[in-house]
């Protein structure tokens, strides 16, 4: 019997020399705690993201028609936005990225750029019905 397995080795990030110790910590920290890459989703799919304040629904579209809703006064209602990605609370950006401990950055037409408090969960859900 075989009983050699072959496990798959993973794509670790390598830091990026240019880059400071503390963004690159950074970068790997966002790896660890996981997200969601909205360009790997399709258009429809709903994610519920869990800040430190308030519960949000995301549903993704083509770049700049994304809906969100879950702020009481920037967006009770499902509004369209572009959800730019996330920031750990400084000017760099994970474009398109929804990740845990991270600050989702959102261009609202009427209130321009919002940020979130920290993220604490980011969830797939099958429909957006079934909330609203």
């Amino acid at each position: 019997m075989n009983t050699d397995a072959v496990v798959p080795v993973p794509k670790l990030f390598t830091p990026h020399p240019n880059l400071s110790d503390e963004v690159n910590g950074n970068i790997v920290q966002s790896e660890s705690e996981g997200g969601v890459n909205l360009d790997n989703l399709s258009d429809g799919e709903v994610l519920e993201v869990e800040t430190e304040n308030r519960w949000y629904t995301i549903v993704v579209a083509k770049r700049g028609k994304d809906l969100i809703c879950g702020h009481p006064r920037y967006c009770p209602e499902p509004v369209a936005v572009r959800i730019e990605g996330s920031t750990w609370g400084g000017s760099m950006l994970k474009r398109r990225f929804v990740g845990r401990g991270m600050r989702l950055e959102v261009q609202h037409p009427t209130y321009r750029r919002i940020v979130t408090s920290r993220i604490v969960e980011v969830r797939a859900r099958d429909t957006f019905a079934s909330k609203v």
